[in-house]
């Protein structure tokens, strides 16, 4: 299963110089509930609700997303590895992606953050190479 981070989901919304392969959208990526009010928080943040809205709408709309329920907000109240500088709202994905490993599923990360990526590394969560697709 592919981890959706905010990153990626900003990139192929506002068409940014990296973009994700279309075929990523074919494997149905999962993410948190978080993505859905980060994506609007940018979105509004640069006045493009109205031009980008139905375009948000659709991609949140093709995503399987995962609430922040406790035990994913539980998991990011601890200690992260040392080597990675997580912020709160990564802790958070970063929490997701190992609340979905806990129900037994295989996860990989799809991520445009460098930090985000080192610490999932550093968790042993596989992550995809975005950079050379």
């Amino acid at each position: 299963m592919i981890y959706l981070d905010t990153s990626v989901a900003l990139a192929w919304l506002l068409v940014e110089d990296r973009r994700p392969p279309t075929g990523l959208w074919a494997e149905s990526p999962v993410s948190s509930r978080l993505l859905e009010y980060e994506v609007w928080n940018r979105l509004h943040a640069r006045r493009l609700a109205e031009s980008h809205g139905e375009a948000a709408r659709a991609l949140i709309g093709h995503l399987a997303l995962l609430e922040l329920a406790p035990p994913v907000l539980a998991r990011a109240l601890e200690p992260f590895p040392e080597s990675a500088q997580v912020r709160t709202l990564d802790a958070l994905h970063l929490a997701s992606c190992v609340y979905l490993r806990a129900l037994g599923q295989t996860v990989t990360l799809a991520s445009y953050d460098r930090r985000m990526n080192a610490a999932a590394r550093a968790m042993d969560i596989p992550v995809l190479d975005l950079e050379g697709a």
